[in-house]
């Protein structure tokens, strides 16, 4: 395939950027983005030209750190990571337009990277167990049934990759939030500072400048690993409780 890509090009996180126009060829179908990407970096060196910088590190869709906006869409057409997107979802001939999240509290740090520590910000104020639970328990010592096990699973799969934040019109993590809270509410060691977690996560999300959610579902939408939209619904609700005791 001959593609044209159109690429936001930022020398550094100061600098004002702009879109460039390349052309790539023999591009094939079983090809990633990511390796098309690698394949027009090369003709870039070649070209003696500066490479362009994206993020990536597991290539397998596990680590999240790959974040684009493919023709306005996080991770591009299919609901998966840009890693994960293959070639073989464009035709020979197509314009694709390529640029980093486009956030506030996502800055671009050079080209297509961003900086997103925001996110660990986040974990920080709360998205953990602080209460000594000792070492490893035997199998079935501190029992979950079998419903919250699964839901807790599901919701842990979020990889943080901030396509939530980039899909949503508000800019809002409410999604990222809402599926670390509802999946440590759902556990016993997480019950001691449910409230309280709740309380200073959404706390730290307004300070970051994150937005605030108004239940359009393109979060959700565009999460590569189907994060449901009510865990936002779960947060609110811990949240709520977390005011009227106080917190």
């Amino acid at each position: 395939m001959k593609l044209t890509l159109k690429i936001w090009r930022q020398a550094n996180a100061s600098a004002t950027g702009e879109m460039h126009t390349y052309q790539v060829g023999d591009v094939s179908p079983d090809m990633s983005f990511l390796e098309m990407l690698d394949m027009l970096n090369e003709q870039l060196n070649e070209q003696g030209e500066e490479p362009i910088a994206f993020d990536s590190d597991c290539r397998e869709g596990i680590c999240g750190m790959c974040g684009l906006m493919i023709n306005g869409q996080a991770h591009g057409p299919e609901v998966t990571t840009t890693c994960q997107l293959h070639m073989r979802s464009f035709t020979d001939g197509d314009t694709i337009t390529i640029e980093p999240w486009r956030a506030d509290p996502f800055p671009v740090l050079k080209d297509l990277c961003v900086d997103r520590s925001a996110f660990d910000r986040l974990i920080q104020s709360g998205g953990f167990i602080s209460v000594n639970t000792g070492s490893a328990p035997d199998a079935h010592a501190a029992p979950v049934a079998k419903d919250k096990a699964d839901r807790a699973f599901s919701v842990a799969t979020c990889i943080g990759c901030g396509a939530c934040v980039a899909a949503c019109p508000n800019g809002s993590a409410s999604l990222f939030m809402g599926a670390k809270i509802t999946h440590l509410g759902l556990l016993p060691q997480g019950q001691p500072e449910r409230e309280s977690r709740a309380a200073s996560m959404v706390a730290q999300h307004d300070h970051e400048g994150f937005g605030g959610c108004t239940n359009i579902g393109e979060c959700a939408a565009a999460c590569p690993k189907e994060i449901p939209l009510d865990v936002i619904s779960e947060m609110n609700r811990d949240f709520r409780t977390a005011l009227r005791h106080g917190h």
